[in-house]
């Protein structure tokens, strides 16, 4: 009670409303933060709470999709020549040119690991990459992973197939589906191996507590990372969908807390599909 008056008191005094949730960003809590890549305001909220609880002493490690795993080593090496710079770890682990940088708008990231380098918190790459994963659909899991990698990340087992229709529901929804059927249960295959990579990677950091930047699609409860997580981590998981006005009510029951904003501004992401099915 005394530690919920205190944070009513400093929102007063700051002229914020924090949601309630934020008081949860503490000690070994491990928190997924969604988003919908492209939305600057999910960007900058999800900073505005970090910092917040940075400056209030939680020292979690942050965790992010953005890069991927083998950048690790990069990272740290950026890291030591040259502490405080972002621009210097996304130069040397993610580079703009070739296809080690991907698409992220690094604008958006950058504030959260100068976060990171500014209170000296590890810096943790998650993603399995896109030639992994592609693999990983086009093959199956054995493209990637060893038999004993499959048995640490639980891809060994079947999964249940109420997952595998959400999942299969997910990525036809994302594709305005527009995929043929048959493709659905193999990208399927590549989320999930995504989604279990990330967890794992999370968990070698829990006890310090962390941070997972990702898109709301890994960070859901039901079908996303935290279903891969150990139960005693799993019980001490905040997840937070960062949805748009207009995102289907149902995927509020996802995660434990949601906030909405305006939608970003952007062309319609379906065009290329119709195009794609117009007979030429």
């Amino acid at each position: 009670m005394a530690a919920l008056f205190a944070a009513l008191v400093a929102a007063c005094a700051t002229g914020t409303t924090r949601p309630p949730w934020e008081n949860q960003l503490r000690g070994d809590t491990i928190a997924l933060l969604g988003e919908v890549h492209d939305n600057a305001g999910h960007h900058r909220m999800r900073l505005d709470a970090l910092r917040r609880a940075f400056d209030a002493g939680w020292r979690p490690a942050l965790v992010m999709e953005q890069f991927d795993r083998e950048w690790q080593a990069d990272i740290e090496r950026a890291r030591r020549e040259r502490p405080r710079d972002a621009q210097h770890v996304i130069d040397l682990a993610a580079p703009a040119a070739g296809t080690r940088g991907g698409n992220w708008q690094w604008d958006f990231y950058r504030p959260f690991i100068a976060l990171a380098l500014e209170y000296d918190v590890p810096l943790i790459a998650a993603n399995l990459s896109n030639a992994d994963t592609s693999k990983v659909v086009r093959e199956g899991y054995a493209a990637v992973f060893d038999a004993a990698s499959l048995k640490s990340l639980g891809l060994d087992a079947t999964t249940a197939p109420e997952w595998q229709a959400a999942q299969e529901r997910e990525i036809d929804t994302g594709h305005c589906n527009a995929l043929p059927p048959t493709m659905l249960p193999a990208m399927a295959r590549g989320q999930v191996a995504r989604d279990a990579v990330m967890a794992s990677i999370l968990s070698r950091h829990a006890s310090r507590g962390a941070v997972l930047i990702a898109g709301n699609g890994h960070v859901r409860r039901d079908i996303g990372v935290p279903r891969w997580l150990r139960t005693e981590i799993r019980t001490r998981t905040l997840t937070v969908g960062y949805l748009e006005r207009g995102d289907l009510a149902e995927r509020d029951a996802a995660f434990d807390a949601v906030v909405r904003t305006a939608a970003a501004e952007r062309p319609d992401p379906c065009i290329a599909f119709k195009n794609r099915s117009k007979p030429g």
